[in-house]
């Protein structure tokens, strides 16, 4: 069968211009739209639907664990935030205001939530008096403000969705743990859902969320080589507390402050997932993400369209009798004009099925992931494409694992290096990626590469492929091995 090539040329190829890509990719496949309001989009069904399966693979691990959903109010007074000092500071310049409401003049202004630490802290305090009360494991789904002035869909914008953890603790280890387990899950779900894969590490003290003691994060790499930080836990210490008078009374009867944290994943996922699997040819989602896992097509002579829609139909209602999210083309385009705009769409595997085929009792299946045609029997391929959609997801985590190796630069030691590495990979047009280099701990150090080179600090990974004894930049001892890179 002819394949149709419109949808391929109208798709600016990766090499060429990565963001075009991403934006030509996200608007084909009908995932989103611009709205008149600067920033923010409308989330298009196939475009939430990933939302919510990213959120049904976190909300069972966090039920799992003993955290429980609830909802804090979007409005958030100004006052909340200046018990806080650092976390104001950090927030402010993103933060839009509500000044007026019914025609007058508010008495205090009312933040939109850029994060929700300020008045859950406020409500922890009314609710929690004693050791009994600990520890309170919290989670919402909400939408947060933040106004940025750089957009792009899913990956940055002014309103996005996200799901935002608030636990508090009887200590400093209990506290910790549950920092930490937290990021594990965040793990857990972008490995063996989205299947991307991340490195688990500690944010350096100048990328740290604002008014925490410690941040931990995953970060992905995409296509283009940058980074996105796919999720983060915080251990806030007892810095919210004191800010806002959570306190308890202990087995000893003595009053102590809790410790906090705090941990969040947003709808980024969506757009690193769209980085991390895409291609020339559009989307391609991993099949436990996938909103449609098989789009069956018929195909052959329209005369012989009802000979094919006897067997289509019940082959229909098996596959999806099996639990596979399953869908049927059978709009009067041609077939290689529906092959092509269902690859474009991401759809991990297509069903062609024709008059030859209902004869021989087999159906042909081509993977997005590989462009592999197989031809198979009818006879239990229900069970057949289960195996197969389950080779794609394995499939396309090691692809990206591959390609996340490959352009992670471990040889790297000194500022001038690193520098002679961006220019050769800018003037043979190759990705620059990410560098594994020593840091002596010093911020000048880490502000000297950003400003020299623009690849920041990623994260300073648990478990690093090598360890460095040399700060890039100053060439003393190193105290940590960093990642470094350009990120979104």
């Amino acid at each position: 069968m002819k394949e149709d090539k419109a949808f391929v040329k109208e798709m600016t190829p990766q090499s060429e211009d990565f963001s075009r890509w991403y934006i030509d990719a996200i608007k084909k496949a009908d995932l989103m739209d611009y709205t008149p309001v600067r920033g923010c989009i409308v989330f298009k069904p196939d475009g939430f639907e990933l939302w919510e399966r990213i959120q049904e693979a976190m909300d069972k691990r966090f039920k799992e664990t003993g955290h429980r959903n609830a909802y804090f109010p979007m409005l958030i007074p100004e006052s909340f935030f200046q018990k806080e000092k650092e976390h104001i500071e950090g927030f402010n310049p993103e933060l839009p205001w509500v000044t007026e409401a019914g025609g007058e003049q508010l008495e205090e202004k009312l933040a939109l939530r850029p994060t929700s630490e300020t008045i859950i802290g406020h409500m922890y305090a009314q609710w929690i008096q004693s050791y009994r009360d600990l520890p309170i494991l919290i989670n919402q789904w909400a939408n947060v403000f933040r106004w940025e002035k750089r957009t792009m869909p899913f990956l940055r914008t002014s309103e996005f969705l996200w799901q935002e953890g608030h636990t508090a603790h009887a200590n400093e280890e209990e506290a910790r743990q549950e920092t930490m387990q937290m990021l594990e899950i965040y793990r857990e779900v972008v490995e063996q859902e989205l299947a991307i894969p991340v490195w688990k590490g500690q944010k350096t003290p100048s990328e740290r969320f604002a008014g925490a003691v410690d941040t931990y994060s995953i970060e992905a790499m995409m296509k283009d080589g940058k980074a996105v930080q796919a999720g983060t836990s915080h251990y806030l210490g007892d810095k919210f507390a004191r800010g806002f008078e959570i306190k308890f009374l202990d087995r000893d009867n003595q009053f102590k402050y809790v410790h906090t944290t705090s941990w969040g994943s947003s709808t980024r996922l969506i757009g690193s997932m769209i980085m991390v699997h895409g291609d020339d040819r559009g989307l391609a989602l991993p099949p436990r993400m996938a909103p449609t896992q098989v789009i069956m097509i018929p195909v052959g002579p329209m005369k012989l369209r009802d000979q094919v829609m006897v067997a289509f139909d019940p082959l229909f209602d098996e596959i999806k009798a099996a639990g596979v999210r399953v869908r049927a083309d059978l709009r009067e385009e041609t077939p290689g004009w529906k092959f092509n705009e269902w690859e474009m769409r991401g759809v991990p595997l297509r069903l062609e099925l024709g008059p030859r085929d209902v004869e021989n009792g087999q159906a042909i299946l081509a993977r997005r992931d590989t462009g592999e045609k197989i031809t198979v029997p009818l006879e239990g391929i229900a069970q057949t494409i289960a195996q197969l959609l389950e080779d794609i997801q394995q499939n396309m985590f090691q692809k990206a694992l591959a390609f996340r190796e490959a352009h992670s630069h471990l040889g790297i030691d000194t500022l001038a290096q690193l520098s002679a590495h961006i220019e050769k990979c800018e003037n043979e047009n190759t990705l620059s990626g990410w560098v594994l280099a020593g840091w002596c701990g010093d911020d000048a150090c880490e502000s000297k590469v950003k400003e020299e080179t623009k690849f920041t600090s990623r994260n300073i990974p648990f478990e690093p492929p090598a360890q460095k004894s040399v700060c890039i930049c100053c060439g003393k001892e190193a105290k940590h091995t960093v990642w470094f890179g350009r990120s979104y």
